[in-house]
């Protein structure tokens, strides 16, 4: 018995100690030094998943795909300046003659009846994305509504700003531009942020800390003067 609870207790210490010990930096890094605060990593944050190894270039070849046709896609409507309409029917047209012609061409040709797939829409993925694109617009909805109550000026002078910005990217582009050049970043800002992270988090928390010194002496000199009407109570739920 002895011998045994020795033992536990050798095991038990072993273990504690074994709690004790500091994580490797390597593996596990502080909140407070992850860019904006994040407990995940990248692959986590980007969703995980198909999309999170795409953005991440896990599999290179279908990175580069993906990254080809929406180049490809950009240059067809903003460079050579094709329409959309015109550019689905051009493609069922040829589609439909392809078929046409193969279906009465294989009495001559000897050869089988092309496969048409019976293409539908899945009832369950669309309902899915409908709700929890429902989700997201009630959540943009509630926290405009909560910027616009004036409860909070510290985020109402960061959509404003956001906003602002927003409008004159908007104004350098269009759409279209604006769609491309966001997920060309997406599929470059992850995967170097990834490979130079201990960097760009050293040095995005210094960027923070030193605005936020610069807010403090904004709040003390310009926004404490401003004068604000009286809020009235939360209630307690």
């Amino acid at each position: 018995m002895d011998k045994i609870h020795g033992h536990d207790s050798s095991s038990s210490s072993s273990s504690d100690s074994d709690n004790d010990k500091p994580s490797s930096p390597s593996t596990i890094k502080s909140s407070g030094n992850l860019l904006f605060g994040r407990q995940k990593p990248v692959h986590k944050v980007l969703g995980g998943g198909k999309p999170a190894d795409v953005f991440l270039w896990r599999n290179k070849k279908i990175s580069g795909s993906v990254l080809v046709g929406a180049t490809a896609i950009w240059v067809l409507f903003e460079l050579l300046e094709y329409h959309l309409l015109a550019l689905v029917c051009h493609c069922l047209i040829l589609s439909l003659a392809i078929l046409f012609v193969w279906a009465n061409a294989i009495t001559f040709i000897n050869k089988s009846a092309p496969r048409i797939p019976d293409l539908r829409l899945p009832e369950d993925p669309l309902l899915q994305f409908t709700a929890t694109l429902r989700i997201e617009v009630n959540c943009v909805l509630s926290v405009l509504r909560d910027i616009a109550s004036g409860r909070d000026l510290k985020k109402f002078l960061a959509v404003i700003a956001g906003l602002w910005v927003l409008s004159i990217v908007g104004s350098w582009c269009n759409f279209m531009t604006l769609f491309y050049k966001v997920f060309v970043l997406l599929h470059t800002v992850p995967v170097l942020y990834e490979k130079y992270e201990d960097q760009v988090d050293s040095f995005t928390e210094k960027v923070i800390h030193e605005a936020k010194k610069q807010y403090v002496v904004f709040d003390s000199k310009v926004l404490s003067k401003i004068p604000r009407g009286p809020l009235k109570g939360k209630k307690i739920s």
